[in-house]
C-alpha cells in the first residue's frame, strides 16, 4: 500500500491546464522534486500581529528542519535569498499579491496568478513549484496562507503546502494515515508522510521519471523501509 500511494501522490497531479488555468482533473506526471537546497522565506502581511509571526516562523524552522532530517536534502529558513516564498496574509493582503507573484514566478500564467488573488473561500491555502524546461527538477515554489484561519488549520496548511511542493502534489483517499487524503481527517505530517518523503529524495529515483520508470524502484524502496512489505 505505501508503495501504491506513493505512485498515486508523486507521479499524479490533481489538476491539468486548461484554456483557462489550473482545471480539477488527475492526470499522470512525472517525478518532481528539488535537486537544489530549498531555502524558504516567510513573509507575512501588516495584518499579522507579531506574536503569531513567531509562532508560526518558530514552527515551520522546526518543521522544515524535520523535512530535511527525513529526506536527507537542505531545507530550511533563509529569508535573504529564498526559492520558496509563503506569504501568510489577510484577505485583501492575498487580493494585492499578484506583482509578487509574477516577480517570483516569471513564466507563470495570468490565470494561475488569477488562481491566487481570486482565491475561492472554500480554498484554505494553495501552493505553486516550477521546474525549468523538462527536468522535473524544482527551482521555485509559491504558497499562500490565510492568515485568518485558527492555529491549527494554519499549521496544518503550512505542513501540506511545503510536503506538496517538495514533490508530493496529488491525493489519494486510500492514503491514511496521510496529510494527503482530502478528508482532512490528520491535520499535521504521519510516519506514513515521511515514508513518502523518504521515497521520493531516494539517489535510486531521479527527477523526471514517468510512472512506468519509476514504478520498480518505488516498489523496491517500499518493501525495504516496511521490512519486506509494500
Amino acid at each position: 500500500m505505501l508503495a501504491e500511494n506513493f505512485m498515486r501522490i508523486a507521479l499524479y497531479t490533481e489538476y491539468r491546464r486548461g484554456t483557462s488555468g489550473l482545471v480539477r482533473a488527475e492526470t499522470e506526471g512525472e517525478l518532481r522534486r528539488w535537486e537544489v537546497p530549498v531555502r524558504v522565506g516567510l513573509r507575512f502581511g501588516a495584518s499579522v500581529p507579531a506574536d503569531r509571526q513567531a509562532t508560526d516562523r518558530a514552527q515551520v524552522a522546526s518543521y522544515l528542519a524535520r523535512l530535511s532530517r527525513i529526506t536527507g536534502h537542505p531545507i530550511a529558513l533563509d529569508d535573504n535569498d529564498p526559492n520558496f516564498l509563503i506569504h501568510v496574509v489577510s484577505e485583501d493582503e492575498r487580493i494585492a499579491l499578484g506583482p509578487r507573484l509574477r516577480a517570483a514566478l516569471p513564466g507563470l500564467a495570468p490565470s494561475d496568478i488569477a488562481g491566487v488573488t481570486n482565491l475561492p473561500s472554500t480554498t484554505y491555502c494553495v501552493v505553486y513549484a516550477v521546474s525549468e524546461g523538462s527536468s522535473g527538477a524544482y527551482t521555485r515554489a509559491f504558497a499562500v496562507v490565510r492568515a485568518e484561519h485558527p492555529d491549527l488549520l494554519r499549521l496544518s496548511c503550512l505542513h501540506e503546502e511545503i510536503a506538496q511542493a517538495l514533490g508530493l502534489p496529488n491525493d489519494s483517499p486510500r492514503a491514511r494515515p496521510s496529510i494527503f487524503n482530502d478528508d482532512e481527517e490528520f491535520a499535521l505530517l504521519t510516519d506514513h508522510d515521511e515514508l513518502l518523503l523518504r521515497i521520493l529524495y531516494s539517489r535510486e529515483l531521479r527527477p523526471g521519471m514517468t510512472a512506468d520508470e519509476a514504478q520498480p524502484i518505488v516498489y523496491s524502496l517500499a518493501r525495504r523501509l516496511l521490512g519486506g512489505n509494500s
